[in-house]
């Protein structure tokens, strides 16, 4: 039976049989009890599937994992102690010292630094091209060590809506995965899989959790990425890994390699292992995302639609409203709604956009998005604060801008809050 992705919200990933817990339990456990040596050799071998330590695997952060994975469409996902974590590891599962990344300009400041400071560190270096570059303009980024193609599939925080179509074509062309952060729209909204993404990330952290009490990450693989095809790119999961082995995790392991490299390499040696509490916690949140997210989605039209008509506003970028320069490509890839984040400017300077912000009551000040609770933040202070004007401009990120977070209470009131905020700085 095909079930519909508000069923699998509430009911996928977990199946109890007869006389179990209806609630996915909590294993909060480091360690599991085998009788026998040889089976826990096995384990280490990868050559029979279990639990022997947490910091690889844990039976409710599987759980979880499986869930988002319906959600998605996947094959197999694995969850990560941040979303930062999740996306250092989608790519570092499949790129040396020596490797090349293109990645989209318009992502997290986060992001951004970890490919374009971090990551260089450690030899992989990355070409950034607008999201709304021409397709001349993303082909001559591609370098012969290219290895991945990352975006946002709407960006924070400029919201720029991503087109796939575009951006899985040209990775497709280069024989390389295209790589997919899908934190704001969710799998509620958009299926980045349907449209050409081969493996997808999430910042669970936000919308996923939803109500700002558990940082955590994840990942997912569509299984479509025919590694085999181009083996001379990805000797990492086409080649015998000695630290397992000689396991060759593409031929061994089929369309669950990927998830199985960087739970068997990178989250044992970097242990980013999300506490399964904050894993359960996360995961019954996840029981009403579709409902939130219908909630977002509505509040943040209404908000945005009031915004546009406001004198005090310079401009206001929301892809609903359909003067919207991305309204067309939200349309085609997220027809029920993008997310509750609208990004707006607010003339006048730094001083008075941080003064505006200051002045809201029901709206708070901070680091945080896609929550249940209403927040803004001025990421051009903050988030993006170590970029450069060149490099703001670059990811859409003004001087002017304003992001702001629709949570789920009243819009009416949310508005509110904003009427009184903008009078106060504009008498």
């Amino acid at each position: 039976m095909s079930e519909q992705i508000d069923t699998i919200c509430v009911q996928g990933g977990y199946h109890p049989g007869n006389g179990e817990s209806r609630t996915p339990p909590i294993i909060q456990a480091t360690t599991f009890k085998y009788t026998s040596s040889e089976q826990m050799s096995h384990l280490f071998d990868l050559s029979e599937t279990g639990y022997f330590y947490t910091r690889l695997q844990n039976p409710t952060n599987d759980t979880v994992a499986a869930k988002i994975c319906e959600l998605e469409g996947g094959v197999a996902a694995m969850l990560t102690s941040s979303g930062q974590a999740a996306n250092f590891f989608a790519l570092f599962n499949i790129c040396n010292a020596g490797d090349h990344i293109v990645s989209s300009s318009a992502i997290y400041g986060g992001t951004f630094n970890l490919l374009n400071v971090t990551m260089r560190k450690m030899g992989i270096t990355c070409t950034f091209v607008s999201p709304e570059c021409s397709e001349e303009e993303l082909e001559a980024a591609f370098q012969p060590n290219t290895k991945a193609v990352f975006a946002e599939s709407v960006s924070n925080p400029a919201v720029i809506v991503l087109d796939f179509d575009k951006f899985a074509s040209a990775a497709h062309r280069h024989g390389v995965p295209l790589i997919v952060d899908n934190t704001f729209p969710t799998p509620i909204n958009c299926r980045p899989f349907e449209f050409g993404a081969d493996i997808v990330t999430h910042a669970t952290t936000k919308y996923m959790d939803g109500h700002g009490s558990c940082v955590g990450g994840a990942i997912v693989d569509s299984g479509n990425f025919d590694w085999l095809a181009h083996a001379d790119k990805f000797p990492g999961l086409t080649e015998p890994d000695d630290s397992y082995h000689g396991v060759r995790y593409a031929q061994d392991f089929g369309p669950a390699a990927f998830i199985t490299k960087a739970t068997a390499q990178l989250m044992r040696d970097f242990g980013s292992t999300p506490a399964p509490v904050n894993s359960w916690i996360m995961g019954m949140h996840l029981e009403s995302l579709a409902v939130r997210m219908a909630k977002h989605c509505e509040n943040a039209q209404k908000v945005a639609e009031w915004l546009a008509q406001d004198p005090r506003i310079s401009w206001v970028h929301f892809p609903g409203l359909p003067e919207d320069r991305n309204h067309e490509l939200a349309e085609r890839y997220m027809p029920h709604g993008t997310c509750g984040v609208i990004a707006f400017g607010v003339p006048g300077g730094r001083e008075k956009v941080s003064a505006m912000l200051d002045h809201l009551k029901l709206v708070s000040i901070a680091t945080h998005v896609a929550d249940a609770r209403s927040c803004t933040l001025y990421p051009a202070g903050t988030t993006h604060r170590q970029l450069t004007e060149q490099q703001l401009e670059e990811a859409g990120v003004g001087i002017d801008l304003v992001r702001l977070s629709c949570g789920i209470e009243n819009a009416q009131d949310i508005i509110d809050d904003l009427d009184q905020a903008l009078a106060a700085v504009s008498e």
